[in-house]
């Protein structure tokens, strides 16, 4: 672990004293956007850019997992990190086929000399303009969504303008409390920072799950991308969360209507494949050593995600 400081590498943990041991997220440091339009930077080509991610983080799964329900597998290309991030953060197990660079922190320094931040995934690269579009999850799955919908014919749309305001809701509601949150709790280097976040995490979960007892999706009938927003945080709670990160009040599985809508999700065509739990937990476990000094990753638990999920008729 370790971030970039005017192009140079250093080592480092987060910074969680000045913040009274709350764990506090930077912003993505590229926020370009791909449109279909004259005069844009970047356009929508098949085969011009390329996905940097990793089948642990819950951010990059979410543009896997667009990738695959917006059948651009074909047109966009992807490179997979290694899942233990020690000291020289994320690293490739070969070299990644565009520069042959061995660790993500020299794609950052190609698109910007005196890059300083964190190396994060996703990343969207342009092989034209030769570099980084976006790190910035929730703008690539828009992007994926929308803009390449004249190369591949998939006009399904999971952020459509009719419901924009309830999904938006929605996405400002989980982000700090369920997906950041469960960061909150596991970085968190005070008991009353956890504490605090634990507190709001669960109560945001009861919310969902009270909500899922009648409504099908977040939106209500319709699935959007704020369900796979969550979905990504779900999938790993009960594998990881739980434990690692001390959110242990209660399980995905312990809830009736959260864990039916997660095993609803998760049985969709092309879900299973974006996810990888050995990935998961090897990142997790090991790679935290402030968290896990031991680095044993469990081999447990037993996780029913594959049995009827008995959802019934909800709208």
């Amino acid at each position: 672990m370790g971030q970039l400081v005017e192009g140079q590498w250093h080592e480092g943990w987060y910074d969680t004293k000045t913040n009274g041991g709350n764990f506090v997220r930077e912003e993505a440091g590229f926020r370009d956007w791909i449109e279909n339009k004259p005069g844009a930077r970047f356009t929508p080509e098949s085969g011009r850019y390329h996905l940097y991610v990793s089948l642990a983080c819950p951010w990059a799964h979410r543009t896997l997992i667009f990738r695959q329900l917006k059948q651009l597998k074909e047109h966009i290309d992807i490179t997979i990190v290694c899942p233990d991030m020690l000291s020289q953060g994320w690293k490739f197990g070969i070299p990644e086929p565009l520069f042959g660079y061995s660790k993500l922190h020299q794609l950052y320094t190609q698109a910007k000399a005196d890059y300083t931040g964190r190396v994060t995934v996703p990343v969207l690269w342009d092989k034209k303009t030769q570099t980084i579009v976006s790190n910035e999850s929730a703008d690539i799955i828009r992007m994926f969504n929308s803009a390449f919908n004249s190369l591949t014919g998939n006009d399904i749309d999971y952020y459509p303008l009719a419901l924009r305001e309830v999904i938006d809701e929605w996405n400002t509601f989980i982000y700090p409390n369920i997906n950041n949150g469960v960061y909150r709790c596991g970085f968190a280097t005070t008991q009353e920072a956890y504490e605090e976040a634990y507190e709001s995490l669960f109560a945001a979960l009861d919310k969902v799950d009270h909500h899922l007892a009648t409504h099908r999706y977040l939106a209500g009938p319709v699935l959007t991308e704020a369900d796979w927003r969550l979905f990504t945080t779900l999938i790993r709670f009960d594998a990881v969360y739980v434990g690692h990160f001390k959110c242990n009040q209660k399980r995905v599985a312990d809830y009736q209507h959260l864990n039916g809508y997660l095993k609803e999700l998760y049985q969709m065509p092309g879900i299973k494949e974006t996810t990888d739990f050995y990935h998961i937990k090897r990142h997790y476990y090991f790679s935290h050593n402030m968290i896990n000094p031991t680095q044993v990753v469990p081999v447990g638990p037993d996780l029913d995600l594959e049995s009827n999920h008995g959802r019934g008729d909800l709208n």
